[in-house]
């Protein structure tokens, strides 16, 4: 898993440094594969079959969100506040018109990580992929507080269904738009952000009802966000977090958890019914239809690959890449920005130039997963175990 998580990563940056570097490459790619949405759903996969398990080996929920904290917020926090520098020093705008938004707005939004969700521009074009992250965590804690964790592959079917019948029928940001014309943009941010701290906050509680209540208040926000307020097509985002579940399936079957015949079948239905949504919703774009279809396909195929050699040894610099995957991931659109719009380099094929990015990328990655990623999760660690027992936060049945 971490030479898959590895893998995305480059698969993303590399995509997104064709078009500086190597245009006549992306646009003959372009026709049949896009590598940046299938290094994305390849990470998608890999999440639901890691995250889930994680929260589950702790049984505690506020160990959970304090190693989800360590793991992603520093890291976060370093990059955009580099993305938005040259914005601060009066050299060039914000990505998107993000400084048309009220400044408490724009970093309400961001710090709750589901800026895409809430119709506020992300601060750098990858930061789209971790609001479904943060709504994929609220949906498994929920699941997790009321014990039915070990229906990841019924949920993922039923999420593959929401977006087959439902998903090309509302349209983005449908939330935002609605009560945008009466409170605006910043009043939804702020409601949704107090919702979504008061929903943690009481899912971390030492009490059992509160940690009920919080999860479940989580879980329905994440849902809310993503069928009525997603930037991207609602079949879309709905079939992201149906490969999610179905990556925790994968995982249950493997250890016993749920029986073989339904993480298998909720391995094969969910990519059929994602395939099935693209086309469907794509109708009368043959050209979209295929690049979806070809996308999903390799990046199911690629995770199966993956799954199939996780006995196997690989070398330490394909798993050392997957351990700087965040860092690879978050720190390659700042080197692009430098590259085009300070250097000058966009727009001509220039595969040095391609080769000089990869080089200064893996350097780069991993001096950020060793001085800056590294520190803080072995914090997260010290604090989440001081976090209550296990036996004290263990998931209630809810009838």
């Amino acid at each position: 898993m971490d030479v898959l998580r590895g893998w995305a990563a480059l698969a993303v940056a590399l995509h997104h440094a064709s078009y500086v570097y190597l245009p006549h490459v992306r646009i003959a790619l372009q026709g049949w594969f896009d590598p940046g949405t299938y290094g994305v759903l390849v990470f998608f996969l890999v999440s639901g079959y890691i995250v889930p398990a994680s929260l589950e080996r702790r049984e505690s929920v506020r160990g959970f969100w304090i190693g989800r904290f360590f793991r992603i917020y520093p890291l976060l926090a370093v990059t955009c506040l580099l993305a938005v520098l040259p914005f601060l020093l009066g050299v060039r705008g914000l990505r998107a018109g993000l400084e048309h938004y009220h400044p408490a707005t724009a970093i309400l939004a961001h710090l709750t990580m589901m800026q895409d969700l809430l119709a506020v521009p992300n601060a750098m074009n990858v930061l789209w992929t971790l609001s479904y992250e943060m709504a994929f965590y609220l949906l498994v804690v929920a699941l997790f507080v009321i014990r039915a964790h070990r229906r990841s592959a019924p949920v993922s079917v039923g999420l593959t269904a929401a977006a087959l019948a439902a998903g090309g029928l509302l349209p983005t940001w449908l939330l935002s738009g609605l009560l945008s014309r009466t409170a605006g943009v910043g009043a939804v941010v702020a409601v949704c952000s107090a919702a979504l701290v008061a929903a943690i906050a009481a899912a971390v509680s030492g009490r059992a009802a509160a940690r009920v209540a919080g999860g479940l208040l989580g879980g329905l926000l994440a849902a809310v966000l993503v069928a009525l307020n997603g930037r991207v097509g609602v079949w879309q985002g709905l079939a992201m977090m149906a490969l999610m579940f179905a990556g925790t399936a994968v995982h249950r079957a493997e250890h016993g958890q749920i029986p073989r015949w339904s993480g298998g079948a909720a391995a094969v239905l969910v990519p059929a019914g994602a395939l099935a949504a693209g086309v469907w919703n794509l109708h009368g774009d043959w050209h979209a239809q295929l690049v979806w279809a070809g996308t999903v396909l390799a990046a199911v195929a690629t995770f199966g690959a993956g799954w199939l050699l996780r006995h196997r040894g690989f070398p330490r610099w394909a798993t050392g890449l997957g351990t700087a995957s965040f860092s690879i991931y978050l720190l390659h659109p700042l080197l692009l920005m430098v590259a085009a719009q300070f250097l000058g380099q966009s727009g001509r094929e220039d595969v040095l130039g391609m080769l000089v990015f990869l080089v200064v990328l893996l350097a780069a990655g991993w001096a950020s997963q060793r001085w800056i990623e590294a520190p803080a999760q072995r914090l997260g660690r010290r604090l989440a175990r001081r976090a209550p027992s296990k036996a004290a936060e263990r998931p209630v049945l809810v009838s």
